[in-house]
């Protein structure tokens, strides 16, 4: 709680102390972040069409029913299927679905755990990948795209474990 005012006053007296300009820095700072905003709006335009065009497709519905069995056979609820799909796409997005999910099935739910195990330990891999890389200007992303779906599976997985590991009888 006090540990961000202390860092501020830290960094404006180093700046002081060293005859720096520290509010003409922190304008020509804002100015910078303020051309990234402008830079990287088409790139969240797109990524936010898409996400919507899935949703609205019946793609999401489809693809929770399709693998519901699967994930059913692993004692994971089919309603964190829109959590799992969201979640590399988008954190809002994600954080809406659970949001759902915590008011339908209760914030002690085992299904609403485990969609929080998921939120926490997974990363928005094509918004990074769309947003971040477009605003600076990379087009080819080598392994960036392999390594994070490989660590959104895997962090999907031991999500999955660590639910079952911490909340055995909450499984309904």
């Amino acid at each position: 709680m006090i540990i961000l005012p202390i860092m501020i006053l830290l960094i404006l007296t180093a700046g002081i102390a060293r005859k720096v300009p520290v509010y003409e820095e922190f304008i020509e700072g804002a100015k910078d972040g303020f051309k990234v905003s402008i830079k990287i709006i088409p790139y969240l335009v797109a990524l936010i069409t898409a996400i919507s065009m899935f949703k609205s497709s019946g793609a999401m519905d489809w693809l929770t029913g399709m693998f519901g069995h699967i994930l059913d056979k692993l004692s994971v609820p089919a309603e964190i299927v829109p959590v799992i799909i969201t979640r590399p796409l988008s954190g809002s997005a994600a954080l809406g679905i659970f949001a759902e999910l915590a008011a339908k099935h209760g914030a002690d739910s085992f299904i609403t755990k485990m969609a929080a195990i998921m939120l926490g330990s997974s990363e928005t891999t094509f918004y990074v990948l769309t947003v971040y890389f477009g605003s600076v200007g990379i087009k080819k992303f080598r392994y960036a795209l392999f390594t994070g779906i490989v660590s959104d599976v895997i962090s999907i997985a031991l999500a999955i474990w660590v639910s079952h590991l911490f909340f055995p009888a909450s499984i309904v």
